[in-house]
């Protein structure tokens, strides 16, 4: 579903559970971040998400374990440690047992290196396969991490390279190179847990993942979220191989202008930035990285952190004051 219909249908919802007839709902739907967060206790906040999608891969163990990265990367964003999984299926009834157990299998070894266990789910039939995972993490009441804190002078740091997106669809038009599909996939597997971890020990002021709604999307979010203007450097951000080549050809999946349209009146393209660049920047990404606002005196200690934990990441812009997102050449 769009940005823009999700809103529109999310209204009645909002009427319905109101804030301060809930004190414990520490980030729900009026705040509208990553993930819902309930406090149990002074110690204790649980963190409540879910997510599923149609294949993305052929590989079906593949496919599992994108599904369950990407469901279980809202609790990495919000600060959190995964406890508990339960699937989330729908499958074609003619779907070979094999094939189900293997999609099953990806996302349960992936929820066991979450270090967390799965524990049941529910399935029914449908023609079209769609797997995913409801997830429930922890953290402590005091150390919940929102989109909403960035500010002027903060760098922005992205964990994970962008462009998988288009790299998938690609693939589903039996386009894609198999090493850009290989490498988009060892991306999309990779769970945000130490990313999560550095950036609760070193200490940022606002974080989201990158996910459905694209880079600009998430930005914006963010950007609205804090009250601030998100600045990017188009020469900053990384790609996945073959990302750039795809956008030259056009092969952008139908989400990209679901983002656009709803996004484009809070981003500015400076000089230099390609329409195919401006499109890339707007494409739904799977299982991406942390999006994060960090102080500037923390940024060395944040990179040197990820440099010990041999972990990527890249510094790809900064908060100014203002609104909206802008996007420069470099």
């Amino acid at each position: 579903m769009g940005p823009e219909t999700l809103a529109q249908v999310l209204r009645p919802l909002r009427e319905l559970f109101r804030p301060a007839d809930f004190p414990n709902l520490l980030v729900g739907l009026e705040v509208a971040d990553d993930a819902a967060v309930y406090r149990l206790s002074p110690e204790i906040a649980v963190i409540q998400t879910l997510d599923f999608f149609t294949p993305v891969v052929d590989d079906p163990y593949t496919y599992g374990a994108i599904a369950a990265a990407n469901a279980m990367s809202d609790i990495y964003a919000m600060g959190g440690e995964v406890t508990l999984a339960l699937n989330i299926a729908a499958f074609p009834p003619k779907l070979p047992p094999e094939i189900v157990a293997e999609i099953l299998r990806g996302g349960g070894e992936k929820v066991a290196e979450a270090g967390a266990v799965l524990a049941g789910g529910h399935t029914i039939d449908d023609e079209e396969p769609k797997y995913g995972l409801s997830v429930m993490g922890v953290v402590h009441p005091d150390r919940i991490l929102t989109k909403g804190g960035a500010r002027p002078g903060d760098a922005l740091v992205l964990t994970k390279p962008l462009g998988v997106g288009i790299i998938t669809t690609a693939a589903k038009g039996d386009v894609a190179d198999p090493a850009h599909l290989a490498e988009a996939a060892a991306s999309m597997m990779r769970l945000n847990r130490e990313a999560a971890r550095i950036v609760q020990e070193v200490g940022v002021h606002a974080v989201t993942d990158v996910t459905g709604f694209g880079l600009l999307g998430h930005g914006q979010e963010m950007a609205e979220k804090s009250g601030v203007r998100l600045r990017f450097a188009l020469d900053r951000l990384p790609f996945v191989a073959g990302a750039r080549e795809y956008a030259e050809q056009w092969l952008f999946p139908a989400g990209t202008c679901n983002n656009e349209r709803f996004y484009q009146e809070h981003i500015t393209f400076g000089p230099g930035v390609s329409d195919e660049d401006q499109q890339l920047l707007y494409t739904p990404e799977t299982s991406g990285g942390l999006l994060v606002a960090v102080p500037p005196e923390r940024l060395d200690a944040l990179l040197e952190a990820f440099r010990r934990a041999d972990h990527p990441c890249w510094v790809v812009g900064e908060v100014v004051p203002g609104a909206g997102v802008e996007v420069s050449a470099g």
